[in-house]
């Protein structure tokens, strides 16, 4: 092996080890900004709730009406909290589809069209719905916004696309 060639090896290992220090750098602060916004949503949502949550247990989709927001609805806003014990699953719901919502939290997309009680939560399965996989039918779903409890039983699972709106 030539000078040349160890050289060009060794700055090829260099920019390597940038590389990899730069993407455990991202991965750090992304966590990190999720864990900040998922304390913060957590206080803003218990300073909202004066008094402790009612449970309501809720038997049919028709019957279900969706959260309320805890102040407005703007982007990023705390909802609420959503609790999966079977699966370990605890985070807090925030308004908004964006990108940078979907890094922090659970996200509330508003808007869904359909009959009334109709609701749709979404966040990435490697972060905040890691283990989502593992529920169970009649497992219990918790849903905790200002006020009220909003108790689910699963009834049934389905992976869909991002274009399937049938669901």
């Amino acid at each position: 092996m030539t000078s040349r060639q160890k050289k060009t090896i060794l700055w090829c290992q260099y920019a390597l080890l940038i590389v990899g220090f730069s993407a455990l750098g991202y991965c750090a602060f992304v966590f990190g900004a999720a864990k900040r916004y998922q304390g913060w949503a957590r206080e803003q949502t218990a300073k909202a709730s004066s008094e402790p949550a009612a449970p309501m247990t809720v038997q049919t989709p028709e019957a279900a009406s969706p959260p309320e927001p805890v102040a407005d609805s703007t982007a990023g806003s705390p909802v609420g909290k959503i609790d999966i014990p079977s699966v370990h699953i605890s985070a807090m719901v925030a308004e908004g589809t964006s990108p940078a919502v979907l890094r922090v939290a659970v996200v509330h997309v508003p808007g869904m069209p359909g009959q009334a009680g109709n609701m749709a939560l979404a966040a990435h399965r490697d972060t905040f719905f890691q283990g989502l996989g593992e529920l169970k039918l009649g497992d219990t779903i918790r849903l905790t916004v200002p006020g009220k409890q909003y108790v689910y039983s699963m009834t049934f699972s389905d992976i869909v696309g991002p274009d399937e709106t049938w669901v």
